[in-house]
């Protein structure tokens, strides 16, 4: 078997500045971690509340695998349902609000398998153009016919529905990301719902880098926009604020059966340790406490002072709210190098190329967390600018 093939792919993503390699860090995911021998600041992780290192959540797993073990030893439909899973999605019902709540393995397989779940041939997916790579992934799967509407554009999305209307013969779900993992915007949920209810459509959210982080108590994007009772569906992930790992999504009863009965990535999978699982509901314990309240209002701070310190000489969003910042570079080589000379001087933030973005719109995508510091984070900022010549 010749290796030629791919090896000449490789080769012309490496001539393109599009090749990409694993870079691996040293303890835990805190505010400095060390790369390559060397200590680095982090601007690069989804663990936005810092509670990935959390004392609470640790004795949680800890506890939970000496009591259950480390595995779970099989798919939930066979012998890998067990305490610590249903205690979680309880408590995730009770988050979002819903009946109801089910648990994926990851955000991948979370979005895969409810849009293949529930969605088939006579049924219609209303899909945002920026929507994550697993949302794509899903509507293919589903077979239904995918329908990409411009990026948050509700008269685009209409006319959509308009057209397809008269000759409707199944369901209709609007699916977008709550906040969009590239550009830390805001999907327009408030006119979605609108949409969804003039249309009998069902609204679904990843909500993946919105829960814990947005809304009074955390619940989310659509908490933060005042429409959390009017979504259907609301996926969200383990592994970003909350600090641990796996997905899930809530909403009515008779759905999550559904996906118990119908969606491959849950059916055919091994189901999350219960240590993790365990964390997990730990996080959940933190996010609705005072302290989650004052961690999202420190990230909410730190990413003021930090774009403010940006805002002059470059285009960054200073009414946002996310802790996601792109920073636009455009071209991968300056992307790269930029984000290589960054590390030498003790800041590690990945350069973001195609396919994860459009052509032109490459970026450093800086990510705050809670357990930065002022000082360092205004230090980095200074450094973005020289590197990129603001």
């Amino acid at each position: 078997m010749s290796l030629d093939a791919w090896r000449k792919t490789l080769d012309s993503l490496r001539q393109d500045g599009l090749l990409r390699s694993l870079k691996t860090i040293t303890g835990a995911q805190q505010d400095h971690v060390s790369l390559d021998g060397m200590e680095v600041l982090l601007l690069c992780s989804n663990n936005y509340l810092g509670l990935a290192d959390h004392p609470h959540l640790i004795e949680a797993q800890c506890r939970a695998a000496r009591e259950y073990g480390t595995g779970s030893g099989a798919s939930r439909l066979v012998s890998g349902s067990m305490g610590p899973h249903s205690e979680l999605e309880n408590r995730l019902a009770q988050f979002k609000g819903t009946e109801s709540a089910l648990l994926f393995n990851a955000g991948y397989a979370a979005n895969t398998g409810i849009l293949q779940g529930l969605m088939g041939p006579d049924d219609i997916i209303f899909s945002d153009s920026l929507n994550h790579a697993s949302i794509i992934d899903g509507c293919r799967l589903s077979r239904a016919k995918t329908l990409v509407y411009p990026h948050g554009d509700l008269d685009a999305l209409e006319s959509m529905m308009v057209r397809e209307a008269p000759h409707r013969r199944g369901q209709w779900v609007i699916v977008t990301d709550g906040v969009f993992s590239m550009d830390g915007d805001l999907a327009p949920l408030p006119g979605l719902v609108t949409l969804k209810q003039r249309y009998d459509a069902l609204l679904m959210v990843d909500d993946a880098h919105g829960t814990g982080v947005l809304g009074e108590n955390g619940k989310g994007t659509a908490e933060f926009l005042g429409c959390l009772a009017d979504v259907d569906l609301h996926m969200g992930t383990l592994g970003k604020a909350l600090g641990g790992f796996g997905a899930f999504v809530a909403g009515p009863e008779i759905l999550m059966q559904y996906l118990i009965n119908r969606a491959r990535s849950f059916v055919f999978s091994t189901s999350l340790p219960p240590g993790v699982v365990a964390a997990g509901t730990a996080a959940l314990d933190i996010v609705e406490s005072e302290e989650g309240r004052r961690r999202r209002q420190r990230l909410l701070a730190l990413r003021k002072q930090f774009v403010e310190n940006l805002a002059n000489t470059c285009s960054v969003d200073v009414h946002g709210v996310t802790p996601i910042i792109p920073i636009i570079t455009e071209k991968p080589e300056v992307t790269m190098d930029a984000s290589a000379w960054l590390q030498t001087q003790g800041v590690f933030v990945q350069g973001i190329r195609p396919p994860t973005v459009p052509e032109g719109r490459c970026r450093l995508r800086v990510t705050l967390m809670a357990t930065h510091q002022t000082d360092h984070l205004l230090r980095a900022a200074d450094l973005i600018r020289e590197v990129l010549n603001l």
